[in-house]
């Protein structure tokens, strides 16, 4: 599961660019904090503090508790040339209420994939999955085993156990998660992706 961090926060006064560049100068970042049919807070945290946060690697499937609220993060927005944050957005939530996160795939058992011991290349299409579960029971991954795949060979979401009381939120396609690829189809997938590029930048 998913652990529960606690960012500090203040109350922002003024909003708007100038007041938001101010505290950014500070080593603050501006954020919003909405949902259950309350009043939006504005509120700013401090930089070093989410970044260590960000760092995790699975802060947006993580619950945070933002001055006693349980939030969930919805969205990091980044500065464009200096990749910081500058702005980050919050939904409120209750123990018990279901939310939709994406959460990391582990790939495990390798080493009993024929496929890729016969020199195949593993082709990821989904390095997330986006799963619908109880916010206090948040699964920080989900481990998918390639045991058994042979090259062009296609897993899909179907043949994967999903952690207890999640589901997946697409349940409209048996949609692929990976591919076992032989290494030439690969060289020619990336030649003609190549090709295509070249051919697009001449006309």
């Amino acid at each position: 599961m998913s652990d529960q961090l606690t960012l500090a926060a203040e109350t922002r006064d003024r909003v708007g660019k100038g007041a938001s560049r101010a505290l950014r100068r500070d080593g603050r970042v501006p954020a919003v904090i909405y949902g259950q049919n309350k009043e939006p807070a504005s509120i700013h945290l401090e930089e070093k503090a989410l970044s260590k946060a960000l760092g995790t690697g699975h802060f947006m499937n993580t619950i945070v508790m933002i001055n006693g609220e349980r939030t969930l993060p919805k969205d990091v927005h980044f500065h464009p040339v200096t990749d910081r944050p500058v702005h980050v957005d919050f939904l409120r939530i209750s123990a018990n209420t279901s939310v939709t996160v994406a959460v990391p795939v582990v790939f495990v058992d390798e080493e009993e994939a024929p496929g890729l011991k016969k020199g195949g290349v593993l082709n990821v299409v989904r390095h997330e999955l986006e799963l619908v579960c109880d916010a206090g029971n948040m699964p920080s991954e989900v481990v998918v085993s390639l045991k058994g795949l042979e090259v062009g060979d296609s897993l899909h979401i179907s043949a994967v156990t999903l952690p207890k009381g999640t589901q997946s939120a697409i349940d409209d396609r048996d949609y692929t998660i990976a591919t076992v690829v032989a290494p030439s189809a690969l060289k020619s997938e990336e030649g003609a992706a190549a090709d295509a590029a070249e051919e697009a930048a001449g006309e």
